[in-house]
């Protein structure tokens, strides 16, 4: 299971205010119960003055082995609290594109 891990971690690297963890591997041509598409919403005061890059790099540093071993795609959206109350949600992500064995 995955996704508790990436919670756990994320929750331990930054403290956030506001942490949504989402297992998008359904709209992506992966094995139904498959843990390899997530999308995650961090909104931390550790982001404060801090740039996109920098932000996406400690996200990325945080979930390096998870990366390495079983995330095969990441979306990161990272947000300061002031950022996040003019947002109030992160952007919905794209249905997968890619090709599939499938489609052969």
């Amino acid at each position: 299971m995955i996704q508790p891990q990436i919670e756990t971690k994320l929750n331990h690297s930054f403290t956030p205010v506001h942490l949504d963890v989402i297992n998008e591997s359904y709209m992506h041509n992966v094995p139904e119960g498959a843990e390899s598409h997530f999308k995650v919403v961090v909104v931390s005061a550790q982001f404060e003055g801090q740039r996109l890059i920098s932000r996406h790099r400690a996200v990325n540093q945080c979930l390096a082995d998870e990366l390495a071993n079983h995330i095969h795609a990441l979306a990161i959206h990272t947000y300061t609290e002031s950022e996040w109350q003019q947002q109030s949600q992160a952007p919905a992500s794209p249905h997968c594109h890619g090709g599939s064995t499938l489609d052969n």
